[in-house]
């Protein structure tokens, strides 16, 4: 039976090398009795090919991958956005 990888949708806040870059998540949750929406983010270190295309501020969505490192075990999917110079 096949899974389906966890996507998730984010910005690239730091191009680390020619092949990671850093992606914050942000969630937004409202609290369970005030109703008050809470923002929290997570950074998670992002396996891209290529970096060449990529510019801080795009906009990604990231895919679940098999682990490529310590710390990398996402990969992009596709980008959804460009930054505006």
């Amino acid at each position: 039976m096949a899974q389906t990888r966890r996507t998730l949708q984010g910005e690239i806040v730091k191009i680390s090398s020619a092949q990671t870059v850093k992606v914050r998540i942000e969630k937004k949750q409202a609290h369970p009795l005030y109703g008050k929406v809470i923002r929290s983010h997570k950074q998670y270190l992002v396996h891209a090919a290529e970096t060449e295309n990529l510019a801080v501020g795009d906009l990604v969505i990231i895919g679940e991958t098999k682990p490529i490192s310590k710390r990398k075990s996402w990969e992009i999917v596709s980008k959804l956005e460009v930054k505006h110079k």
